[in-house]
């Protein structure tokens, strides 16, 4: 069909609710070219995008359509799955709640059983729920950190992590095979809930999910000792940490943490942000503000639905500094090696995880404990997998998992990133520094005098519509057949495509082990690193530069030159 046939289609659905039905009366012809040439496109992650009208839009019929999908795929196990049924929770979006109990009448209509949040819970509660109902699959209504006008909807599979492949694959052949999502059949909400089909959840899981965060931190005495007493300011910025986070730092004993209560109320429109992204500074502006106010410590930030962390440490002089994704990740890591090391209780077999984007830096702490790293994809499903093949060849023992875009988790009873997980983690790791009379800021400082300084940037380049997705393309061609050989004066001694899953160097071509990705990465002969690669939840191209310089300052400038080259290349 022509985006103009779709177009009209929906136009002439006689039950199309108002609110869509003006929307589309008022598009104008390139509003409804985009929302309407292709569907929204339903990825490893799941699908994301702009709220409203249209095929390639987040809305009522899509969300049933990718409902009804699941439910097909469902249909095609025993009886036994079923029963098991699906977890559902949604962040504080516009419609989360609306997709959320749209998606438990799908299943009910198919006898599917669901357990849904009676209201807005984080990401990682819904991968632990996964696990602690014995679901069969998850769903999370969120768009993560991206902007008020953005929803989505991903797919988790049994063991908490996003769905693996198998069944993602043939979930989305399901998906493509609906050709008509108007027809979609809904059970009775009310009906449902009568008969349990649809089971709301609450406070008995927020219980379990916290029996379990008791775990997390390591040296309690540290805590009762340096932490009870130590600021901290914390925003869920409007979204679902608000939840869980500030119980959890109390059940630990941060007995002072200040919370941005204007941000601790869900707000769909984020109306005290620009964006609700805790990779920004802008972000922490009220943190700041309330920060200086009670002279804290330190500053963490969850993102709406609770998966991503940010941070903020106070400065020598007073300010704060807001931590990259990596950064958080190399202090959390080695903490977690040290205090274990330091208690008698890390094991032979210790083992962290990240993903082949995210710093070289935590490479050489965690080989420094004598600790193994994995590189895997991006996207944490594929942490998730090492996690389950750990545990069922008892060959590592879990440690640490993160990636560069501010997502962590400590303990595997999730399988997700966890922002809940990672506040309480940061919060010991301050009131360790501060128990050496040192901050969080001369902690990264002590990292970099013993393992390097190496530095790190992403660059996302937002490229919509039809236009976008053939200039995305454009670009990973051009770098997979006409690739640069040098960076910064560098030669370029390694290249990966992890899509041919084949690593060149002067030595030879070998095999790569992940699956197939559209990920190409070049290593420099001075251990700094380029990758590039197409967002699998978003209209973007990402560009990752990693560099080693003999100071920080040397390394930001080595930065500074390839990104400048990179632009150079794309746009000769």
């Amino acid at each position: 069909m022509t985006y103009q046939e779709n177009y009209q289609k929906w136009l002439n659905y006689t039950e199309l609710p108002d609110y869509l039905r003006e929307e589309l009366t008022a598009m104008d012809e390139k509003t409804k070219e985009d929302a309407f040439y292709t569907n929204l496109e339903f990825g490893t992650a799941g699908m994301r995008g702009y709220i409203g009208a249209g095929t390639n839009r987040i809305n009522i019929y899509v969300v049933r359509q990718a409902t009804e999908g699941l439910a097909k795929l469902i249909e095609t196990k025993d009886d036994s799955i079923k029963e098991r049924g699906v977890a559902i929770a949604y962040d504080s979006r516009h419609f989360s709640r609306e997709f959320a109990f749209e998606s438990a009448q799908v299943l009910a209509q198919h006898g599917i059983k669901s357990y849904v949040f009676e209201s807005l819970r984080p990401t990682p509660e819904l991968s632990f729920a996964v696990r602690h109902l014995g679901a069969f699959a998850g769903i999370m209504v969120t768009a993560s950190h991206n902007p008020a006008p953005f929803n989505g909807y991903k797919v988790y599979g049994e063991d908490g992590g996003q769905m693996p492949p198998a069944d993602a694959d043939a979930l989305t052949d399901f998906i493509r095979a609906i050709d008509d999502p108007f027809s979609i059949a809904l059970a009775d909400l009310e009906t449902s809930k009568a008969s349990g089909l649809i089971e709301v959840i609450g406070e008995a899981v927020d219980a379990e999910y916290l029996k379990e965060v008791k775990d997390v931190n390591i040296n309690q005495k540290l805590i009762d000792e340096y932490g009870k007493d130590m600021k901290i300011v914390y925003t869920p910025l409007h979204g679902t940490g608000e939840m869980l986070a500030r119980r959890a730092l109390a059940q630990a004993g941060f007995d002072s943490v200040q919370v941005v209560e204007a941000q601790a109320v869900p707000d769909p429109d984020f109306s005290t942000v620009k964006s609700p992204n805790p990779e920004n500074q802008e972000a922490f502006r009220l943190s700041e503000e309330l920060g200086r106010q009670v002279d804290a410590d330190v500053l963490v930030a969850t993102d709406p639905d609770a998966d991503r962390l940010g941070v903020e440490i106070r400065q020598a002089d007073g300010s704060y500094k807001n931590l990259s994704g990596n950064q958080i990740g190399a202090i959390i890591a080695r903490y977690i090696l040290e205090a274990h090391k330091t208690a008698g209780t890390l094991p032979t077999n210790a083992a962290l995880c990240k993903s082949i984007v995210s710093t070289e830096l935590v490479t050489k702490i965690a080989e420094s404990y004598g600790a193994t790293m994995f590189n895997v994809l991006t996207g944490f499903k594929f942490i998730a997998e090492k996690i389950q093949e750990f545990e069922d060849k008892h060959n590592h023992t879990y440690m640490f998992g993160f990636e560069e875009s501010f997502g962590y988790l400590i303990k595997p009873f999730v399988r997700d990133k966890d922002a809940v997980q990672a506040v309480l983690i940061v919060a010991e790791i301050a009131a360790y520094y501060r128990s050496r009379g040192l901050t969080l800021a001369d902690g990264i400082d002590e990292i970099y005098k013993e393992y390097g300084y190496f530095a790190e940037k992403t660059i996302s380049v937002t490229l919509s519509g039809v236009d976008g997705a053939a200039e995305i393309k454009k670009i990973m061609d051009k770098f997979r057949d006409k690739g640069p050989k040098q960076f910064n004066a560098t030669d370029i001694v390694k290249t990966e495509d992890f899509q041919a899953q084949i690593s060149t160097t002067a030595s030879g071509v070998e095999k790569l082990t992940t699956p197939p990705s559209n990920v190409l990465k070049y290593t420099l002969s001075d251990d700094s690193w380029i990758a590039v690669r197409p967002s699998g939840t978003e209209p973007k191209i990402k560009f990752y530069i990693a560099t080693v310089g003999d100071s920080l300052i040397d390394a930001e400038r080595k930065i500074a030159h390839i990104e400048k080259e990179i632009n150079h290349f794309v746009e000769q």
